[in-house]
């Protein structure tokens, strides 16, 4: 009896560490931001949200795939719609739809399957078939317009695919030396020119706006001459009026005749009496 008892405690403590194991075997978590796929013997059987989740122990296997925004970035060699030689740099942003990362798996087996077959050549393809639209200027300076083209293009190629295309960008774009430097000569003659059109329309609203006040001065001084001559013709009916209503009542009262002369009499008495008759003018002036 004594002899069997160390291998009855070698059973017990197997059969713990077997728990054990499987119990770890059977546990297991997915990361936030990606999607569990569980295999069973290889092969894809469901999906499972980020968290702790349990398997079958020894014949299930859990693969993580990202559903987080992704950034894919080409370098490629293409030319202008004047054939001159370019090298660009283009990238995009792209999510995997949640609810299709069983069916992307299965199909493509992970991420990095279906970005070489199938994200990354349409990607370049897209690409190259729109800068030969534009030229090497064009190309530089209305990048906006450039990337809205390889855009639309893009997403029509992976329209049929369960993904979708965040944004699009035009990273570096390399032209031949000698061809940068015509460029930028001719963007600084540009900018001359402006520059001088606007100096131009400056003087011109200067000018205008001098115009402007000159007019407005003389608007001034003619009002004031109106008013003056309105203000003179009023006055002047004002004394005809006033002489007209005096000499009618001087025709009306002879007395008032009398009145205006008192009225004028400055207090001096006459020099000199015409006598009646023959008498002479006498002095009357004080010796």
């Amino acid at each position: 009896m004594n002899i069997q008892k160390p291998n009855v405690s070698i059973g017990i403590v197997a059969i713990i560490a077997i728990i054990i194991v499987s119990f770890y075997a059977s546990v297991y978590t997915v990361n936030e931001g990606h999607i569990g796929i569980v295999k069973r013997f290889s092969e894809a059987q469901k999906q499972v949200s980020p968290g702790l989740h349990f398997k079958a122990p020894f014949i299930d296997s859990v693969e993580e795939i990202e559903v987080r925004t992704r950034k894919n970035e080409e370098r490629m060699a293409s030319s202008t719609k004047e054939q001159m030689p370019v090298t660009i740099t283009v990238s995009v942003n792209w999510t995997v739809e949640k609810s299709a990362a069983l069916e992307l798996y299965k199909q493509y087996g992970g991420l990095a399957q279906f970005e070489n077959r199938i994200l990354d050549p349409r990607f370049r393809s897209a690409t190259k078939d729109v800068i030969p639209q534009y030229d090497a200027e064009r190309l530089i300076q209305d990048r906006a317009s450039a990337i809205q083209a390889i855009e639309a293009n893009f997403i029509e190629e992976m329209k049929d695919f369960p993904v979708t295309v965040d944004n699009i960008q035009i990273e570096d774009i390399k032209l031949p030396a000698k061809y940068l430097t015509s460029i930028e000569t001719k963007q600084t003659e540009k900018n001359l020119a402006d520059a001088e059109k606007h100096k131009l329309a400056r003087q011109n609203l200067e000018a205008q706006r001098g115009v402007n006040t000159a007019k407005a001065k003389a608007d001034g001084i003619e009002l004031v001459a109106i008013a003056e001559a309105q203000s003179i013709r009023i006055k002047g009916l004002a004394e005809a009026e006033a002489i007209t209503a005096k000499a009618k009542a001087l025709g009306d009262n002879p007395l008032i005749i009398k009145l205006t002369e008192a009225q004028n009499w400055d207090g001096k008495l006459p020099a000199t009496i015409l006598g009646s008759g023959n008498m002479p003018i006498l002095d009357m002036r004080s010796k």
